[in-house]
């Protein structure tokens, strides 16, 4: 699987953008396991308000399926925060 996420905005405006195969990594299966429990193809996460939030762009390829879910980082753990730490472990 290819994974594109990028975040903006947040409290001190930073921007972060992440690119990957999971193929191409060690922690690739459980990235992918992750997406799986998600349901990431049929998501769509909530995406409370707050400019103090960054604010994520998700994209997954997976073959012929390709979804994207906005989100923001709103410090509330669960697995969409566990998707986001792994991805910044990734890099």
């Amino acid at each position: 699987m290819k994974i594109s996420a990028r975040a903006c905005g947040g409290f001190a405006g930073l921007a972060e953008s992440y690119e990957l195969d999971t193929a191409a990594r060690p922690e690739g299966a459980a990235l992918e396991d992750l997406l799986r429990r998600l349901d990431f193809f049929q998501a769509e996460p909530p995406c409370p308000l707050g400019a103090d939030m960054p604010r994520w762009e998700i994209t997954v390829e997976d073959g012929p399926r390709c979804h994207t879910v906005f989100l923001r980082e709103d410090g509330s753990g669960g697995d969409w925060q566990h998707l986001l730490d792994g991805l910044r472990r990734s890099a």
